[in-house]
């Protein structure tokens, strides 16, 4: 299961909530569960965070 505190852990190089939503796009194509457990600390984060989390996550939003 991926975590969203997992990934900033582990990628202590992101600096914005756009470089989060590459990794989780990512690590989805490894993992089948994701737990949104703490809003991301960007000052960019949107107000609707979690949904663009999932939506990431689950391939909604697509990588260009």
């Amino acid at each position: 299961m991926l975590h969203v505190s997992e990934i900033l852990l582990q990628h202590k190089e992101i600096t914005t909530f756009a470089e989060l939503i590459e990794v989780v796009q990512q690590r989805a194509k490894t993992e089948m569960f994701f737990r949104i457990d703490l809003k991301p600390p960007f000052p960019d984060t949107p107000m609707n965070w979690e949904l663009v989390l999932e939506a990431a996550f689950s391939g909604v939003i697509k990588d260009d």
